[in-house]
């Protein structure tokens, strides 16, 4: 799959620290000039479906997994590489220093209408709900979120690239 970027986190100054890889599957959902993105109230900000590909599990069948579980989506078809973000960030749990993120992303098709939603009690907390969203809406609030939000997660940069990216590339 294409590098679309490579990115390093400011607050990492050396990646010879103890580091662990996570990947990631997202799914880019277009209907016209709208997309299917995860609003999560928290960070104030609209992101790609998708998540952490399980031990064992291929690329396909953890986006599958992923947009059932964060949408409703069912009957994900006609899937197709689109790129990978990849990241270096800081990790503050025992055991390791960075987090080296490789999100996967795949554009495909889903059926209109969404089903219930599966999500882990964090992601609930967190206010996570699935929408369609006008993509030029959604990056010029994500804009808006990284320039004036104390809150902002540090998915936002990567999610902003990748909407601006899909707008330059897939309408």
């Amino acid at each position: 799959m294409r590098l679309l970027r490579s990115s390093t986190h400011k607050g990492i100054t050396d990646l010879s620290g103890s580091m662990f890889t996570r990947k990631a599957a997202r799914g880019i959902i277009l209907d016209g000039e709208n997309i299917l993105l995860l609003y999560t109230q928290r960070y104030h900000d609209y992101t790609l479906p998708g998540g952490g590909i399980d031990e064992g599990e291929n690329h396909i069948d953890g986006l599958v997994r992923e947009l059932e579980e964060e949408t409703g989506a069912h009957n994900v078809s006609n899937i197709r590489e689109f790129g990978l973000y990849e990241e270096y960030r800081p990790w503050h749990k025992e055991d390791f220093d960075i987090v080296h993120m490789m999100s996967y992303c795949y554009v495909c098709d889903i059926d209109n209408d969404l089903k219930a939603t599966k999500l882990e009690q964090y992601e609930i907390q967190n206010g996570m709900t699935p929408v369609w969203k006008n993509i030029h809406q959604a990056i010029a609030h994500n804009e808006e979120t990284l320039s004036k939000s104390p809150k902002k997660g540090l998915s936002i940069e990567r999610e902003t690239f990748l909407l601006k990216r899909i707008v330059e590339e897939l309408l």
